[in-house]
């Protein structure tokens, strides 16, 4: 907790933090919201299902074509701007009568902009925090996207039954609002890197650097492929509890220990040393995967959702990747990087949470996720073994 402090100390990045969780805890809400307002409208399971993919696959699109927002102009003006659109795009849904395809056409729209907030925002942080802060200010980030997860679902659906799915995306256009006056009035300017006239090929060549850098291209795939596989349980959550018995609404108990548990990680090992870290990458990356294989003894419920707090908790595994990422990246391409790596991590889950549903229809839901827990125990220790020795060893200071 004294490294968030630190973190939280630092002039106008309390106010990043708190737009972070203000948006994000609308944004959830508004995403069930939106489910419960077409299936109400359509009665059709697979529209409302829709909902979640178009939340997922724009981040391929906004991560391919449009990553160098995030380098060619100031962080502090992108995360405004990308506030104030998803706004617009949320508020327009309030439009009567408004057809699912335009609802679900908007929806998409966010799904752009989003991983372009997410790329401005964290090489906002890479320049504001001192580089031993820096990982400790992730982890800060995802440990308050656990925590809206875990809220933002609960008080959606008991929100829309209070006052109705239009008011509860109201409230979602508020969020936006509020954080852009956070981030515009309340945080460090942070200046804009160098552009040429095009994004598009300014993004095409921040690709180029990340897929072509040796030392880059095996510490983000190890970003990306960890969490592929170990969500593999969350896309059969409701398919294992009826197999187990238990009643469909227990799934609920399997996505809340995956959040506790990547909270309850990245609490502890912020408070760990970075050379301590280091030293636990593996361990962490063993604890995202292993637990799954447990899953072929079909445990009940309670020891599922034990299971995968486990799993969760090896996410802090990030918090060593981070630093390692930053210091074989050319500052001028980090707003980039960033970007491509949430747009590629939250598009390759989107993948694999279908492909386990896939699978799921075919042999028990337990047999698959114990599989995914084989698969990604062995590709993820590949990875892990190229990409930890091609990184350079250097001098790590000790955060206090």
């Amino acid at each position: 907790m004294r490294s968030y402090r630190r973190v939280l100390g630092i002039p106008g990045l309390r106010n990043v933090f708190v737009a972070h969780a203000v948006s994000m805890l609308g944004t959830i809400a508004a995403q069930v919201a939106l489910s419960i307002l077409i299936f109400e409208r359509t009665g059709s399971p697979l529209l409302s299902a829709l909902v979640l993919a178009c939340s997922f696959l724009p981040y391929a699109l906004g991560g391919i074509l449009l990553s160098s927002v995030a380098d060619r102009f100031p962080a502090r003006r992108v995360l405004v701007v990308c506030d104030v659109l998803s706004a617009v795009c949320i508020g327009l849904m309030l439009i009567p009568g408004l057809p699912v395809g335009a609802l679900l056409g908007l929806l998409l729209a966010t799904g752009v902009i989003a991983p372009i907030f997410a790329g401005a925002r964290a090489a906002s942080l890479a320049h504001l925090l001192p580089v031993e802060l820096f990982p400790v200010g992730r982890s800060l980030l995802r440990a308050i996207s656990q925590l809206t997860v875990l809220t933002g679902f609960a008080l959606g659906a008991a929100a829309v039954a209070a006052v109705g799915a239009p008011w509860l995306l109201a409230v979602d256009v508020l969020t936006f609002l509020v954080s852009a006056l956070l981030i515009g009035l309340g945080t460090p300017y942070s200046p804009a890197g160098e552009r040429s006239r095009s994004t598009v090929r300014d993004s095409w060549t921040g690709l180029r650097h990340l897929f072509t850098h040796p030392r880059l291209r095996p510490l983000i795939l190890l970003t990306w492929v960890t969490p592929a596989f170990s969500s593999v349980p969350d896309g059969l959550a409701v398919a294992y509890s009826a197999q187990t018995g238990a009643a469909p609404a227990a799934a609920g108990a399997l996505f809340t220990g995956y959040a506790a548990g990547t909270v309850l990680g990245e609490l502890v090992v912020a408070r760990f040393t970075p050379s301590t870290r280091r030293r636990l990458v593996v361990p962490l990356l063993l604890a995202t995967q292993v637990p799954a294989i447990a899953f072929l003894a079909t445990p009940s419920v309670p020891v599922a959702a034990v299971l995968l707090a486990v799993a969760g908790s090896g996410f802090a595994f990030n918090q060593a990747i981070d630093p390692m990422i930053l210091d074989a990246a050319d500052p001028a391409y980090r707003g980039r990087l960033f970007t491509v790596q949430t747009s590629g991590l939250m598009a390759i889950q989107g993948v694999s949470i279908a492909l386990a549903g896939v699978v799921g229809t075919l042999i028990r839901p337990s047999l698959t996720i114990a599989l995914g827990g084989v698969l990604g125990t062995a590709v993820v220790l590949g990875i892990a073994r190229q990409a930890l020795t091609t990184v350079r060893p250097h001098p790590v200071p000790t955060v206090l």
